[in-house]
């Protein structure tokens, strides 16, 4: 298998000068995780593997075959090349000015233009195009983050088979933020997702937030964590990123790395050293914890000139006028903590605004006594998980905001909420303070939890579940009706002496509709079942839910039989209704209020009242609320029939009450039992379980959509009856 890896970043940025190619190598968690992972697998096998991205600048159409084939040889790269001006509003536009902020919970920052959702989709879509240019059969393709998160949807249109996997890195954000997004582009950007078979979260919250938003928005439930949809199973999943955690252990004793360490020891003088370093961004909480760290200051003289927060601050998208105002408050509040607090011989923050090589940031860890990471949201952040990585003694102190996503995995940290400013000063102090035997308890078991499950582990993680769920896709599509299994089935129907054909009718002949009476069959229908009734040796009966009058008024012209209201009522051809064993209804007055009362409480809910049957229809209320009241009224009704002769179940967006002992599967024996040499049933419900329980072996028995059943085969959706009919009986 080989893994084609899809990011905006590659693992390397070109950078051109005089027309000669130079290639840096990339930094940041993504990258540098990853590299690890594949560098690994380079060493234990011979898997290959691709890595698609943007080469980080436009060059002219005479250096792009010369960067091409560096990237090739040297990375297993694939550079897309995406106009500048295209890419601007790409990058810079629509992920910077509507993504990252409305995802990280500064909607007041989010920018809705129409013209830079156009243009990420456009390199969305030619991303889609660099992709289908570069697999080969037996890839899998992994998409990662929210630049492309249209793609895995693109690409599944053009490729259904491909394995995709999709992982977010930043936060997903609650439903009610989500929803600040233009109804269509949330729509499609979800879609889009859903094209991937396996999502990809840091935390448990993103992944309930994203399931939250795909049942509202979409309509689609899940079971625990699987989105059954019309061609297939998708799987959302947690999986924290980890990182290369014996790189950053090893690195502590590097050479360079050590006499760095040399020099910061002469530089603090005995100092306590409270480390900070992050790129210049809002969500970083970068004033918050300056303003703490005065507040700590200001409430604990007694750690005047003993302390020293090195504060560094990576330069980060540095021509956004936002982006420097920023920078400006960052050195005005630098610059007043340490001219209020500080004396000749103490400066209280050391502010460097500048890129760390590597060897400078692990000294910087290992050197500092307290990490102070106080992000206002973080996807993740795995500098929290480098410091407690690095300290190979055991000492140090942690202290994480609890909106990272890493404080999930290191509570034995000092967790804080970054907006409480008075709360950053008061763990500081404990931080000193606490007992350097309480700093290695904590660190030891975040260091055995980080381990275990670094991003070698991550990412072998995420590729088996992205396997296990290509597996289960594999046991539907095995059910599947193939070509083959539809040529048997029609030479066995042109063979057979007698024929008889049961279909439901919602969700199998005609889909689902707002309210029942809007599904009322066009003339398509009519006169596919005219003629399917009409077929030499065949029966036809129409086995619905539906109640008796509207079958009556709908399909009362056709030679067809008919069951109704679940198995309720029964009409074979030329004979009269009538019901299938006696039956009363008395406990309908009793049960109508309770239904009735749900109606107020979910809006757009409503009580359909059959003959010997009641249901609760909630297709068209808040699929959120309509979920949540369907268990608690499922709970009340079985708790108040416990002594009544009913049955309550649970359909698509219904829940009926009717007579005990009735279902379709009792009422088709009826029909069952003669003489029939071929038989085929479709349907989409639970209701049609029944029926395909007691279908003999050889009958053809179909599940209209790809979930569990009885059934021996399974078709995608209505359409597909519809083809398949019109197969049987010659009709194109």
């Amino acid at each position: 298998m080989r893994l084609v890896i899809v990011s905006n970043r590659l693992p390397f940025t070109v950078v051109e000068k005089e027309n000669v190619l130079k290639f840096k190598e990339s930094v940041g968690g993504l990258v540098s995780g990853l590299k690890a992972y594949l560098d690994a697998l380079k060493n234990i096998s011979s898997s290959e593997y691709s890595w698609i991205g943007w080469p980080g600048i436009s060059v002219d159409d005479g250096l792009k075959e010369k960067l091409r084939s560096q990237a090739l040889s040297e990375y297993h790269a694939y550079p897309v090349f995406v106009p500048q001006e295209i890419m601007e509003d790409f990058y810079n536009g629509f992920c910077n000015k509507t993504v990252w902020p409305l995802f990280h919970y500064f909607p007041f920052l989010t920018v809705y233009k129409e013209d830079l959702w156009n243009q990420y989709r456009k390199v969305n879509e030619i991303f889609r195009d660099a992709v289908m240019e570069v697999l080969k059969p037996g890839d899998t393709v992994w998409i990662h983050d929210y630049h492309f998160m249209l793609l895995p949807g693109l690409l599944r249109e053009k490729m259904p088979h491909v394995p995709i996997g999709f992982f977010l890195h930043i936060p997903f954000p609650s439903f009610e933020i989500f929803r600040l997004l233009p109804r269509k582009w949330r729509k499609e950007i979800l879609e889009g997702v859903l094209g991937a078979d396996l999502i990809g979260f840091h935390t448990q919250d993103y992944t309930q937030y994203f399931l939250r938003c795909v049942l509202r928005i979409l309509g689609h439930e899940h079971s625990m964590g699987e989105i059954p949809l019309e061609d297939r199973v998708v799987k959302a999943d947690t999986l924290p990123m980890g990182v290369d955690f014996q790189r950053f252990c090893d690195a502590v004793s590097n050479p360079d790395v050590q006499n760095e360490m040399e020099k910061l020891k002469k530089t603090l003088n005995g100092f306590k050293l409270v480390f900070s370093i992050d790129r210049l961004d809002y969500t970083k909480g970068i004033l918050n914890r300056l303003q703490g760290y005065e507040i700590f200051l200001a409430k604990n003289p007694e750690w005047h000139r003993k302390v020293v927060l090195a504060l560094v601050v990576v330069p980060s998208r540095t021509e956004v006028e936002q982006y420097q105002q920023m920078k400006k408050q960052i050195d005005e509040l630098v610059g007043l903590i340490n001219g209020r607090f500080g004396s000749i011989d103490w400066t209280p923050i050391l502010y460097r605004y500048r890129f760390l090589p590597f060897s400078s940031l692990i000294a910087q860890y290992c050197s500092g006594d307290i990490a102070l990471i106080t992000p206002l949201r973080d996807g993740m952040n795995l500098v929290a998980k480098e410091y407690i990585a690095t300290r190979t003694d055991g000492t140090g102190v942690l202290i994480l905001s609890e909106m990272a996503g890493a404080s999930k995995e290191l509570e034995e940290a000092i967790i804080i909420n970054p907006n409480h400013t008075e709360e950053i000063a008061e763990a500081l102090k404990d931080a000193l303070e606490m007992p350097v035997e309480e700093q290695i308890r904590r660190n030891r078991i975040m260091q055995e939890r980080l381990q275990r499950y670094d991003v070698t582990e991550w990412v072998d993680d995420f590729v088996s579940k992205l396997i296990l769920i290509k597996e289960e896709q594999k046991r539907y599509n095995a059910k599947l009706l193939d070509d083959r299994i539809k040529e048997q089935m029609l030479e066995n129907f042109r063979r057979a002496k007698r024929r008889l054909i049961l279909l439901d009718y919602d969700g199998t002949l005609v889909p689902f509709a707002a309210r029942p009476e809007l599904a009322k069959p066009g003339v398509d229908i009519l006169e596919l079942m005219n003629r399917l009734s009409n077929y030499p040796k065949t029966d036809v009966v129409l086995t619905s839910g539906r109640d008796r009058n509207t079958l009556r008024n709908w399909f009362g012209a056709l030679n067809i039989s008919f069951i109704a209201e679940h198995g309720v009522w029964i009409k074979k051809k030329n004979e009269e209704w009538r019901l299938t064993r006696p039956l009363n209804t008395e406990w309908k007055s009793r049960l109508l209020p309770v239904l009735e009362a749900y109606v107020d409480r979910v809006p757009g809910s409503f009580v359909e009242n059959k003959e010997f049957s009641i249901v609760w229809h909630y297709r068209n209320s808040d699929p959120e609320l309509a979920s949540m009241r369907a268990k608690e009224l499922m709970d009340d009704l079985v708790d108040f029939t416990a002594n009544i002769d009913v049955q309550v179940s649970k359909g698509n967006k219904v829940i009926e009450v009717r007579n005990a002992g009735i279902n379709k599967g009792t009422t088709a024996l009826h029909f069952i039992s003669e003489d029939y040499d071929f038989m085929l049933a479709i349907g989409d419900d639970w209701t049609d379980e029944d029926l395909f329980r007691i279908l003999p072996d050889e009958a053809y028995s179909i599940k209209v959509r790809m979930t569990p059943s009885r059934a021996r085969f399974n078709l995608h959706n209505h359409y597909e009856v519809i083809s398949l009919l019109k197969y049987l009986i010659h009709i194109s």
